[in-house]
């Protein structure tokens, strides 16, 4: 336009300013109040696009405002074509950035809920995040008349050099897809390595995994390295799990008894002791005919594998009280030595934990 600003095109601008920022305050009031509603739901994909919106609709009222008052001032064709060049521009790094928020949130939430846990796989939230600030990065380059073409040659042909250089850092990478995509290992899970690492897998990201073991220390293990070791998985196919401990009475200990009131202390305890589980049926096994005892074996059943130190401590104290009220003996392990003593030989009969006198000695089981 090559007419004289007048007064009336400076009050249109004003009223499509103050619009702009009037549709901006009563979209962000709304969007308050959805997002008070969506937290009550169970969905956790709501509260991100809410918050999401909570950021682009009232630019995006804005930036229409300022476009209207640029439209209705007399700016030449030069100066309008940048003013509206300039809001695109900001209009599409406002929505990039909501976008990538609102995709990684997304995929966040989808993580959580397939895991069943809290922590979150960053690998797929941070690949997201950089694919959709990549994808905004160039729609601004295209949005300014830089051609792009150059740009991604000049990208493919640096790739491979990037690729050689960086060959660990990319395996690390695609073994951490690979493990969260097999499902092998999820955050939340109770691993334990050939190698000895063990605890729960609190994070994969895009390098390493990390591990917190049960004395509350951090193991950082790179993926490339999990995914090609021999690892026990405790949490799958399911997060219970039995465990054995083993026990022995004495040869003169009536069976039927014994297995009768170890069955009811396992009853007892998995009733009673938190992290049991209250279903599991008692299991006792008789096995072998020791030196001095008849072992058997006791199965319990844990909600997760922490929870197995607790109630084995529980199991033995009571199992022990127990077998003294019954007057089940628990014999120590007991063995006869002949000692030989110039031309006499002179057996003696001692437990395990006794001493041998100097004596040159055979041991007769």
């Amino acid at each position: 336009m090559n007419r004289a600003l007048t007064l009336d095109d400076l009050v249109l601008a004003g009223i499509a300013l103050a619009a702009g920022l009037v549709l901006a305050f009563m979209s962000r009031t709304l969007l308050r109040w959805l997002a008070k509603h969506a937290k009550r739901t169970r969905w956790s994909g709501d509260d991100v696009i809410v918050d999401a919106l909570r950021s682009v609709v009232p630019w995006a009222a804005i930036a229409g405002g300022a476009a209207t008052a640029a439209a209705v001032l007399p700016l030449t064709r030069t100066v309008q074509h940048h003013v509206n060049q300039a809001l695109e521009v900001w209009l599409i790094v406002v929505v990039t950035f909501s976008a990538a928020r609102v995709i990684a949130g997304l995929v966040r939430s989808v993580t959580q809920s397939r895991s069943g846990v809290a922590g979150s796989a960053t690998i797929f939230v941070n690949i997201t995040r950089v694919l959709v600030l990549a994808i905004g990065f160039l729609v601004v380059l295209q949005t300014l008349g830089i051609s792009i073409a150059p740009l991604l040659t000049a990208l493919g042909v640096g790739g491979l050099a990037v690729a050689l250089a960086l060959q660990d850092t990319l395996a690390n990478l695609f073994a951490g897809i690979h493990i969260l995509a097999s499902k092998t290992v999820q955050p939340g899970d109770y691993i334990r390595l050939s190698s000895g690492e063990e605890g729960y897998v609190v994070d994969i990201n895009w390098r390493q995994t990390t591990v917190r073991q049960l004395s509350n220390n951090l193991v950082v293990i790179p993926n490339g390295q999990l995914a090609k070791a021999n690892m026990t998985n405790f949490t799958q196919p399911e997060q219970e799990l039995t465990v054995l401990v083993q026990a022995g009475v004495s040869y003169d200990s009536d069976l039927e008894h014994v297995e009768r009131v170890t069955a009811e202390v396992v009853t007892e305890v998995m009733t009673d002791v938190s992290g049991a589980v209250p279903e599991h049926e008692p299991a006792i096994r008789f096995h072998t005919f020791g030196d001095s005892r008849i072992g058997f074996t006791v199965i319990l059943g844990v909600g997760e594998f922490s929870d197995q130190y607790r109630i084995k401590h529980e199991f033995i104290k009571r199992l022990h009280r127990r077998y003294r009220e019954e007057g089940i003996s628990i014999p120590a392990p007991a063995r006869t030595v002949s000692l030989q003593q110039g031309s006499a030989v002179i057996p003696q009969q001692r437990s395990a934990e006794g001493a041998v006198p100097e004596a040159q000695a055979t041991e007769q089981r």
